[in-house]
């Protein structure tokens, strides 16, 4: 299957278009940046005052919840409030569970977003073996369901979104396909089909997860399959990572995985979820997809009909299985953990406080490695790297003219796979202390992170941060990250919206400053239970809102703790961490804030 034009040479999905009021998405449109308000949807003037504020950043279509009928009935006084003020941005309703809401809905605002895994679906973590025609008979339910808002929307110039999300699959999707991309995919293609039986074209996709390698493969399969289905499912494609969490670590796991998919050519909109106030959403969603839409045929000339086959499955993770090296005392390749590499210039300017730079340290020095730096395309080089009888750890060489995730996978490709490959950022270090930080984490998760959700690299070098302490910390949370290596805990925090059962961005301050020393500890902080209980499959423990002032405690997927009382909830996620035996003290406290 073939989900992108070329990998090593950048072009843009061709899709067809799809307007959303007076905002087109897809065709020859820029990739668009939308947003949600957090608000709740009948207050009115505050979901008025939100959508204004975030159209004033450059939010070009803003979504807003309507869990129930009655939600849905205000967007008309939002929409004409709106209106009113000149502020024509595009209203998206978000539906969850509620057919009627969606119809109600439909009168008022120029898209509405629908969940196949709950629309008219079941989510109970059932388990049970459906046979064909039983299952041919759960789709004729879903039909009868979906149809109205197919033909109302058809009828009325409104446009949809099926977004899927990993974190709410249908019990029918899950005991057919799994909790996997596959899942998604079927899931939303079984939608898609119903529209277009019913002329209906005006939709775009998305396929949502908080794990960037699940949501970047789900998008690829999903592409993929469009490509088999024929040319005129050219449908456009609406990126996102869910629940990224807040600060650096949700900026970089966004850049991976949008910043991934944007490089395949995938994605005509995107949306950057962050536990934060969704204006500061806009800036970086904006450059992300900013070198994108500036972009030219700039990386033909450096790959000109490049046809090498890919070494890695874009569809399923696999880590590149190189042979073991050791480097002044420190193991890497094989199944060993990937390491941080660091200038000697770096290297010398943090040295006087090392011992006191906690998970940040840097581990070997770029200038004493004996790290081989070759040109890809050079086949006499690589050649000469093959023929030698031991490993050898590779890397691209600085000072190359080439798109940096093009050249790492033409690398991969032409080198046997028992030599470990060293990871960089950029090919040319930065001098300039004056580059905004937002600039080169966009830039580095992005390139990184993809690469290491392609299953390729053994170790990393971030160059274009010039600060020594920085560029050593955004190294280990891109790994982090990308899921590569675990040295802290790890959270997945959901955005707020109307349906947020609790304030997420104090919430998650406490859970964070509670549990921040338990390393390799995931831990899901969830406002209410659309994506909550999915979403939370891989994680240890949850936190999720089950009513106003009340949380449910999750062991995974499993809630085990039922209306806590909100002012208790923290003390009792320490104690059932405790109860699972995934609990340590504190350490004393370490200068990893002079880094």
């Amino acid at each position: 299957m073939e989900y992108c034009a070329s990998p090593y040479v950048y072009r843009r999905r061709v899709t067809r278009e799809v307007r959303v009021g007076g905002v087109g998405i897809g065709g020859s449109n820029p990739i668009r940046v939308q947003s949600m308000i957090t608000c709740d949807t009948m207050d009115t003037a505050a979901s008025i005052q939100q959508t204004l504020d975030l159209a004033a950043v450059g939010c070009e279509i803003v979504r807003i919840t309507a869990p129930t009928v009655k939600d849905a009935a205000n967007l008309q006084h939002i929409v004409a409030g709106l209106r009113a003020q000149g502020c024509e941005v595009p209203i998206v309703a978000d539906i969850h569970f509620k057919p009627d809401a969606a119809m109600e809905a439909a009168k008022w605002v120029e898209k509405v977003r629908v969940n196949p895994g709950n629309y008219a679906d079941s989510k109970k973590f059932a388990v049970k073996e459906y046979t064909d025609s039983e299952y041919a008979a759960e789709l004729e339910r879903i039909r009868e369901r979906f149809s109205p808002l197919v033909k109302f929307s058809r009828e009325h110039g409104r446009a949809m979104r099926i977004g899927t999300n990993h974190g709410s699959l249908s019990d029918r999707i899950m005991n057919r396909y799994g909790d996997s991309p596959l899942g998604m995919v079927e899931s939303a293609l079984e939608f898609a089909r119903i529209a277009r039986e019913l002329d209906y074209h005006d939709f775009v996709f998305s396929m949502k997860s908080s794990n960037p390698k699940v949501m970047i493969e789900a998008y690829r399969l999903l592409v993929a399959r469009l490509y088999e289905e024929g040319a005129d499912w050219n449908y456009p494609i609406h990126l996102g990572v869910t629940e990224a969490g807040d600060g650096e670590d949700g900026r970089i796991k966004s850049a991976i995985g949008i910043g991934s998919l944007l490089n395949d050519g995938i994605g005509d909109t995107i949306r950057v979820s962050l536990t934060e106030d969704s204006v500061h959403e806009i800036p970086v969603a904006q450059a992300l997809v900013a070198p994108f839409n500036a972009r030219g045929a700039g990386d033909a000339a450096a790959f000109p009909d490049l046809d090498v086959p890919l070494s890695y499955d874009p569809f399923s993770y696999h880590r590149r299985e190189t042979a073991r090296v050791e480097i002044n005392g420190l193991a890497l390749g094989g199944e060993e953990t990937m390491r941080v590499f660091t200038s000697q210039e770096k290297w010398d300017a943090l040295a006087h406080k090392l011992d006191r730079l906690g998970d940040y340290k840097p581990e070997i020095v770029l200038e004493k490695s004996d790290v081989v730096a070759l040109d890809p395309r050079d086949a006499s080089a690589v050649a000469k790297v093959n023929a030698s009888a031991a490993p050898v750890v590779v890397t691209v060489a600085d000072g190359l003219e080439l798109p940096v995730i093009a050249a790492y996978r033409l690398l991969a490709a032409r080198l046997d796979e028992r030599h470990p490959i060293l990871l960089k950022d950029t090919l040319t270090a930065s001098a300039d202390p004056n580059v905004p930080f937002l600039s080169t984490l966009l830039t580095a998760a992005k390139r990184i992170g993809s690469l290491l959700c392609d299953g390729i690299g053994d170790a990393v070098l971030v160059q274009g941060e010039h600060a020594p302490g920085q560029s050593l910390r955004l190294a280990y949370n891109i790994l982090q990250a990308a899921g590569s290596r675990i040295f802290k805990t790890d959270y997945v925090a959901c955005p707020s919206c109307g349906r947020t059962l609790f304030n997420l961005q104090t919430t998650t301050a406490r859970i964070k400053a509670a549990t921040l020393h338990l390393k390799g500890v995931k831990i899901a902080v969830m406002g209410c239970i659309v994506n909550g209980p999915g979403e939370m499959a891989d994680a240890d423990f949850g936190y999720v809102g089950g009513a106003p002032g009340k949380v449910n405690l999750y062991v995974g997927k499993k809630p085990v703790k039922f209306n806590i009382p909100e002012a208790e909830a923290v003390e009792r996620l320490q104690d059932l961490i405790r109860e699972h035996g995934k609990w340590v003290d504190p350490a004393p406290a370490v200068e990893t804030a002079a880094v």
